[in-house]
């Protein structure tokens, strides 16, 4: 008689340990039962038979399944709660090779991401979207989600979900499969045996379609949640297989070739999508150019309306233009007039890895509220530029460069207060000598088209440079009034 010798293996997909806490290497974060464990091996499954997990990126948001990225020995990057879509869409747009997977539970597809998933699917984007519907909000306590039953009692419904207060559980794979562009769309259980396996084929179908370019494909999981649903993991699956899918019925609802034509985009340099030509640098014309610009960090400040966010634009157009790497990041309040506003700005001739700036080299502050702010996070040695005739006489900084220049009113002088941004330009590469100042006028040109504006902000770009140049002794550590003497 032969003998049968039955084993199980771990997916080569999921890293060998698990590293999330050192105790526990061999183990996922997942209650006892819980469905996640099981969707993960049928992806892990699929994408070694697929072949691409060097290509694949993983996106999970926020969620039970925030932590898959100690699971899948893939990409994956974090995402903001229910942006899960958005993240993939810029992935897969950026690297079209690339298998790239939105992984989200109900709270976070169905409630938070609704946007998300609804425009991305109607763009047909191609990624693949797995989508666990366990009727509950699971990671945070339990109260009633999107899908949540009719008559489910939950944390935030202990009296049951009511249709007449609380609205009916939402049918994303029905209401997804009304739009034209999605390629594929099929809900699966995580019940039994049988229907783990047809779970298993619909999820490897989705992957194979977004390999093959066919648009967006989503497979819908019901899986069970004995901890939050308060069950044996054993009853709760039997739960999935005689409640939940009574309302969520499995089965195909989308599985054809879209009707529209993908637009073939150009993959171009941001450079040359903006215009900005020039082959690409030798090693000499690299150093060349590093003899005429310099690495920075700046963050430029002020109230919204001061052309603060286009001033850090304008830096980093200029970056580009001079072959630099940069990054613009910009923050503001809901007001257009009147709200703060800042912006980071990197200019480097290295890979930037991150575009956030807590310690600027340089500060330029267009008003007194902004100096505050920032004016004690430059690093020693750094530079501040000020919009006003002398800081506030509480203010001293040490170990920087402070200038003060009052470009507000300068720019009266010249003929309008929207040009105030660009003096305080001419005086950060009076300061600094990080960009060429006939790069800014061809940036400035570019930018303006009006006539008589474009005119004032070469005066304005002028005006800056010079009262540095004239008025300051630039490099000086602040003097007995708090500026450059």
């Amino acid at each position: 008689m032969s003998e049968y010798k039955v084993t199980q293996s771990k997916a080569p997909v999921f890293f060998e340990y698990f590293d999330r806490k050192d105790e526990n290497r061999h183990q996922t974060h997942y209650c006892p039962g819980c469905g996640h464990g099981v969707a993960h091996k049928l992806i892990a499954e699929a994408l070694g038979d697929l072949g691409v997990q060097e290509d694949t990126i993983v996106v999970s948001p926020v969620g039970c399944s925030v932590f898959a990225y100690y699971y899948f020995n893939t990409g994956n990057v974090q995402a903001a709660h229910g942006r899960a879509p958005a993240v993939a869409t810029a992935l897969k747009r950026s690297n079209p090779k690339a298998t790239v997977i939105s992984y989200q539970g109900d709270g976070d597809l169905a409630a938070i991401g609704t946007a998300e998933i609804v425009h991305a699917a109607n763009r047909g984007e191609n990624i693949t979207v797995f989508f666990v519907n366990n009727s509950i909000y699971g990671m945070t306590g339990g109260q009633m989600a999107p899908t949540t039953l009719v008559g489910q009692e939950s944390t935030t419904s202990p009296w049951g979900r009511r249709p007449n207060n609380e609205g009916f559980p939402i049918k994303m794979s029905e209401m997804l499969a009304t739009l034209e562009a999605p390629a594929y769309i099929e809900r699966v259980a995580l019940s039994d045996a049988k229907h783990i396996l047809q779970a298993r084929k619909a999820v490897h179908k989705a992957l194979e379609l977004q390999k093959q370019g066919a648009g967006f494909t989503m497979v819908e999981i019901l899986s069970p949640c004995p901890t939050i649903l308060k069950m044996e993991p054993v009853v709760a699956r039997q739960w999935v297989h005689d409640v939940l899918t009574k309302h969520f019925p499995l089965g195909v609802f989308r599985d054809h070739k879209p009707e529209f034509t993908p637009v073939d985009v150009p993959q171009k340099p941001i450079a040359e999508l903006l215009g900005i030509t020039g082959s690409k640098l030798t090693e000499e014309e690299k150093h060349s150019r590093r003899q005429h610009t310099r690495a920075k960090t700046i963050k430029v400040a002020g109230f919204g309306g001061q052309g603060v966010l286009l001033l850090g634009q304008l830096i980093a157009e200029m970056g580009m233009r001079e072959h630099m790497e940069v990054s613009w990041l910009p923050s503001y309040g809901p007001e257009m007039r009147s709200g703060s506003a800042n912006c980071s700005v990197t200019l480097s001739h290295e890979r930037i890895g991150a575009p956030v700036i807590t310690r600027p080299e340089v500060l330029v502050a267009m008003n007194e509220p902004s100096l505050r702010k920032f004016g004690a996070t430059v690093k020693t040695g750094g530079v501040i530029l000020y919009n006003g005739r002398a800081l506030p006489e509480d203010l001293h900084y040490e170990g920087v460069s402070v200038a003060c220049i009052p470009a507000s009113e300068i720019a009266d002088q010249i003929g309008s207060a929207r040009v105030a941004n660009v003096i305080m330009l001419g005086a950060l590469l009076e300061a600094t000598d990080c960009l060429p100042f006939t790069t800014a006028s061809h940036v400035l040109a570019n930018f303006v088209k009006n006539q008589k504006l474009a005119e004032m902000n070469e005066k304005a770009l002028a005006a800056g440079r010079d009262f540095l140049d004239k008025e300051i002794l630039v490099g000086a550590v602040a003097g007995p009034d708090g500026c450059g003497e």
